[in-house]
């Protein structure tokens, strides 16, 4: 009894729906012509069919936007994995590229210096405060002896310390424990370049009267026998007088980043055409 009277007017509409729906189909069925009452049914079922049409065109376009989103994340997906793989390919190409530019710069150094050289990879590194050293993928089998001059671009390195059959260690020229006979491309004055680990390296005995200026070339002077004359070292960072001592405090940036060195070239020979 409640639900009859809390659901009567849905149920009248729902009965009055169905007589219509019997009445509309009993006149197709039997009236020939457009009969009165065949209209009115018609115009009171037209708002139920409207409806039932724009529910099922709803769910219709729904159906379709869901499809075609499905098909729009699946095509991001495969944009996506191409994108990965272009981005791939490019820094692969990249990297050539980089290798091709420092295979090519070392190539130069070692036919503008005239010098036997054997070229080798950096594999390792010990970068303490103080200590600085490098491990290259080269040995005894390929000819290296302690004592060689290693070099890059666009200069010096430093020098063979311990050779083992396939490997070697390098004492780069900012380790503590590395002097090297330079002298300044400006005025041609000598002094030793001293390792100081990270803040690279100074310039010790040079005197104060002797002309020595900011952005100074350090190069090997050739003095020592160990290295060749001529190779780039570093550059003069600052330049101060200690009042109480009588050479000069001079700081010196060393040319290349040894951080970033990859290749060498180990010079095993002396210079082309003399003995």
């Amino acid at each position: 009894m409640f639900f009859l009277k809390n659901y009567k007017s849905i149920i009248f509409v729902v009965l009055l729906f169905l007589f219509a729906l019997i009445m509309l189909s009993y006149n197709t069925k039997y009236d020939k012509g457009g009969g009165f009452f065949r209209k009115i049914i018609m115009e009171a079922s037209a708002p139920f069919q409207k409806l039932a049409h724009v529910t099922v065109k709803s769910v219709g376009n729904s159906w379709d936007r869901y499809v075609f989103l499905i098909g729009l994340v699946e095509e991001n997906k495969k944009l996506t994995k191409t994108i990965s793989e272009l981005e791939a390919e490019l820094l692969f190409y990249k990297e050539g590229y980089s290798e091709t530019e420092r295979l090519r710069k070392l190539l130069a150094l070692k036919e503008s210096l005239g010098y036997s050289f054997i070229a080798a990879r950096v594999i390792a590194r010990e970068q303490g405060a103080l200590s600085k050293t490098i491990i290259i993928d080269k040995g005894s089998f390929d000819g290296l002896k302690s004592g060689m001059p290693v070099i890059a671009p666009p200069g010096l390195v430093g020098r063979v310390v311990h050779v083992s059959w396939n490997v070697t260690k390098v004492l780069l020229i900012t380790d503590k424990n590395s002097n090297v006979d330079v002298l300044l491309d400006r005025t041609r004055v000598q002094g030793i370049f001293s390792g100081e680990g990270l803040r690279g390296g100074k310039l010790k005995y040079i005197t104060k009267n002797q002309d020595v200026i900011a952005g100074d070339v350090v190069m090997s002077s050739g003095m020592g026998g160990v290295f060749p004359k001529g190779l780039f070292v570093g550059q003069v960072r600052d330049v101060t007088k200690p009042d109480t001592e009588l050479f000069f405090n001079i700081s010196v940036t060393p040319y290349i980043d040894f951080s970033k060195l990859e290749e060498v070239l180990i010079l095993v020979s002396e210079e082309k055409g003399k003995k």
